[in-house]
């Protein structure tokens, strides 16, 4: 193995001093051997492993994998914990803690004697959150997932991660389903160690890593439980100590044109809204341009490929065994819709990874000429109600209700939902546009996952299955509907979307790309001028740090002192 002139790691092991000194000699009371500071590089694998990041549970055996491919190929590598987060347990919401969380990615990797990194991410914010970390640093990185559970099964039928859960709540509040039998299904569809198996956020994320380049190929969709993923683990391990040798960093590829093949990707496979801001955000600590807009005129045209819940009817077990992202590159590529000259971590172009996939099952995975739905990609809304813009899914939405417009029925905030939703006074139908305000990153704080609401349980027992939902809120990967999301400038900073009262008329309208506020300027200039903030800031702590600091949903909600990168040089001595 070839090694650089010089590694970082270097500064701290390899001089023959005090200070040299020091950083073995404590390093030996682990039990390690002089020679392992002779020159090799160090590999820092970065784990987000937590008991209470249940997703993240099965970690530390991969990271054990990871440093058998290490070893084999002369490294030396050296575990560290990071800030797990959790989705399913987190309060307010994991999304608070993701910028958090990527400081301390960051800080870790510059404080310390690494040469590159390897990140094991799993559950929702761990990927962006160690990726905008590592991208601000630039050394050497490849990114690990740890893979979906396998598929949920209740009474002889898929059940998918959270899709069910709003379904069978939904069919609990329509006398459609009992409580013992929701309470049965539980242990139904959690039956594994990994992430959700739906084609939610944490499976858009490990798809957003295959196609930026950042991940082994197949790293998306092996399940957690597979021996496959320990496998690729391993080879993880193998080749990022290459990548010091060829000093791979995350600038070289992290491109645009990488940027816009995952755009691509995402909506090829019905991937979560929440991509949207984790995309925007690792472009800002990476400095690639890339704006809200390139969501719809990269994305516009690429149809879903890919049946998997919430849009679909498989999960991502099946989408493996069908030949997992790969295959859908693959597609994307011979249709003209892929930039196949970008870069990967393994050292080859996208293209090279992917053009020999092979599609083993059709009804999982489809043609771009006979798409499984015709419009896959997400789309930028704008006008009065979202002058810098909003999304929806359309893949996840009613048809019916792409060009609508109703009556508002304005929600303060998310108590004041629950405190409302099922009442019978609820003056609503089903033609009736549901607002939520409050709910965007300094609102809440954090941008929770509240925007797929739950319809109001009279309208539930009617049949009513779905609802125009517009906030300034996230939604969860996993939930369907036509909710309209991220809508920006937020309500708590005064944006148009606080303006907004019940019975107003709002006009959707996906084709136009229009979300419209039916009153006059001089009335929307006259609620401005009387509007008030109703949600103080926290005074103490990170999330006062956060209030003050966090961008607007368009801009990735980073911090706004965290875009660009910094680069990871060696620190002053402090001995």
């Amino acid at each position: 193995m070839s090694k650089p002139k010089k590694l970082r790691s270097t500064e701290w092991f390899g001089k023959q001093d005090k200070d040299g000194y020091a950083h073995r000699s404590w390093m030996k009371n682990q039990g390690l051997p002089h020679h392992m500071f002779d020159g090799r590089p160090v590999i820092g694998i970065c784990n987000t492993w937590s008991e209470l990041t249940p997703c993240n549970g099965h970690l530390r055996e991969l990271a054990d994998r990871v440093k058998r491919g290490v070893y084999e190929m002369g490294g030396f590598p050296v575990e560290f914990p990071v800030t797990s987060l959790g989705e399913t347990l987190m309060r307010p919401t994991a999304m608070l803690f993701r910028n958090l969380a990527s400081m301390d990615v960051e800080e870790s990797i510059r404080a310390n004697p690494l040469d590159a990194v390897v990140l094991l991410v799993g559950c929702d914010k761990t990927t962006p959150a160690l990726l905008m970390g590592a991208a601000s640093c630039d050394l050497p990185t490849m990114v690990v997932s740890g893979g979906p559970m396998l598929n949920g099964r209740f009474r002889g039928e898929r059940i998918g991660s959270g899709t069910h859960v709003w379904k069978f709540d939904a069919m609990v509040k329509s006398g459609e389903l009992t409580k013992e039998e929701f309470m049965e299904s539980e242990s139904c569809m959690s039956r594994s160690v990994g992430h959700c198996m739906t084609m939610g956020t944490a499976s858009t994320m490990a798809c957003m890593v295959e196609a930026l380049g950042m991940g082994m190929p197949g790293n998306a969709a092996i399940p957690a439980a597979d021996s496959r993923r320990k496998v690729l683990a391993h080879m993880a391990g193998r080749r990022i100590v290459e990548m010091v040798s060829e000093d791979l960093v995350p600038s070289k590829v992290l491109t645009r044109e990488a940027f816009e093949n995952a755009i691509k990707a995402i909506g090829a496979i019905g991937g979560s809204t929440n991509a949207v801001v984790h995309l925007l955000a690792i472009a800002g600590r990476i400095g690639v341009e890339h704006t809200l807009d390139d969501w719809d005129s990269v994305g516009r045209d690429v149809p879903c490929l890919v049946n998997l819940m919430p849009s679909g009817e498989f999960l991502m077990e099946d989408f493996y065994y069908a030949g997992g992202l790969p295959v859908v590159l693959r597609k994307l590529g011979e249709a003209g819709l892929l930039h196949k000259d970008v870069l990967t971590v393994n050292g080859k172009s996208i293209w090279d990874n992917v053009s020999e996939a092979r599609n083993e099952d059709a009804k999982v995975i489809f043609d771009t000429a006979k798409p499984f739905k015709e419009q896959g990609g997400l789309v930028v809304l704008r006008g009065n109600l979202a002058p810098n813009g909003a999304i929806l899914k359309p893949s996840a939405a009613c048809e019916t209700l792409l060009q609508h417009t109703g009556k508002a029925v304005v929600f303060e905030d998310i108590e004041d939902y629950k405190v409302r939703i099922d009442s019978d006074d609820l003056d609503i139908d089903a033609k009736c546009i549901m607002v939520l305000k409050n709910c965007g990153p300094r609102g809440y704080p954090g941008m929770a996952e509240v925007g797929n609401m739950a319809l109001p349980a009279k309208l539930l027992k009617e049949g009513v299955t779905d609802m125009i939902r517009i906030s300034d809120a996230r939604m969860s990967g996993t939930a369907y509907g036509t909710v309209v999301l991220h809508v920006a400038p937020e309500a708590a900073v005064g944006g148009p979307l606080a303006l907004v009262q019940s019975g107003d008329q709002i006009t959707l309208d996906v084709a136009a790309r229009i979300l419209r506020l039916e009153i006059s300027d001089a009335e929307m200039a006259d609620r401005k001028e009387r509007w008030k903030p109703s949600h103080p800031q926290t005074t103490r702590g990170y999330v006062k740090l956060y209030q003050e600091s966090v961008l607007q949903a368009d801009e990735g909600a980073d911090l706004d002192f965290l875009r660009g990168g910094s680069g990871a040089p060696v620190p002053r001595e402090s001995h």
